[in-house]
């Protein structure tokens, strides 16, 4: 690879790391010879692409505005190398933001599929219960359930999920087990981020029922929030997928399950106006072939 392509791969990287070091390891360079190929670019480039502090490196404002146009330039050429060697084989990396839940019990069991059909490509999973911003944490693609918050992202639809309530066995005996959605003011219900709010809303028979809770408990991760209910701390919120494996191993329980609690879509989050990596692409296009072969 030549210096020129080299330093632009390198600049990319570092501009959504913010670290000299961590993306020269990344490209196989070590730090002397990552400084020196930003400071040649900056030199050809006659500006300065970043600021530099003994903590972290942060881009100019020329900086930002060169990495948007850099990293279009990235994906489209690695969008015709992928054609040009007509294997299927996919190289260089991809990053990938995701729900905790969902890496879990959805992606993590399916990746080694996924990596052996491409032992080239080095994959980053980016796993937290906030919704992420694709552009600062650089991320190829994210999945997300519910609303989308990044109006500047290109969405994907993928499936659709019901919500659910759910709760232990052991909680239902000692407390007794909701009939009606009103009967949930009466209990002890976790809230969670897949369901945040404190206003439950259901529907049956076209008729919508309303009830707010009280929760004692209020918990910020999915997979958090599910293990509490199995450990009889009160009633969940969840995707079904969040709480399958404890559906099927009995630990939990469906709750009010006559009644519709509506449904999440599953939606692949792209960075808008950006050529889609061949890795975001065909790992998407994996997931869904796997998701609804169940």
């Amino acid at each position: 690879m030549n210096d020129r392509l080299s330093a632009l791969r390198l600049f990319a990287r570092a501009a959504r790391l913010g670290n000299f070091s961590r993306a020269g390891r990344e490209l196989g360079l070590s730090q002397p010879s990552a400084s020196r190929l930003i400071a040649a670019l900056e030199e050809e480039l006659g500006a300065a692409l970043f600021s530099r502090t003994t903590r972290a490196v942060t881009l100019t404002e020329a900086g930002a505005t060169y990495l948007t146009r850099v990293e279009g330039i990235l994906a489209a050429l690695d969008d015709a190398d992928h054609e040009a060697r007509g294997t299927g084989e996919l190289r260089g990396s991809l990053r990938v933001g995701t729900p905790i839940s969902f890496a879990l019990r959805e992606i993590v069991p399916r990746l080694q599929s996924f990596m052996k059909q491409h032992p080239a490509l080095k994959i980053e999973l980016l796993v937290t219960d906030r919704y992420p911003d694709l552009v600062t944490e650089g991320l190829d693609v994210s999945f997300q359930f519910g609303a989308l918050p990044d109006s500047s992202a290109t969405a994907r639809r993928l499936i659709h999920q019901a919500r659910i309530l759910t709760a232990s066995p052991n909680y239902l005996q000692e407390r007794g087990t909701p009939t009606m959605p009103s009967d949930l003011t009466h209990h002890s219900v976790i809230i969670s981020a897949s369901h945040p709010s404190p206003t439950f809303s259901f529907r049956q028979d076209g008729r919508v029922t309303s009830v707010r809770v009280d929760s004692p408990l209020s918990i910020t991760t999915n997979e958090v929030a599910v293990a509490s209910a199995v450990a009889g701390l009160g009633i969940v919120a969840s995707s079904e997928s969040s709480a399958r494996a404890e559906l099927d191993a009995k630990k939990l329980v469906r709750v009010l399950p006559d009644w519709d609690f509506g449904s999440q879509e599953l939606n692949a989050l792209f960075v808008s106006g950006k050529t889609i990596k061949p890795a975001a692409r065909a790992f998407t296009d994996f997931l869904l072939k796997e998701l609804r072969a169940g």
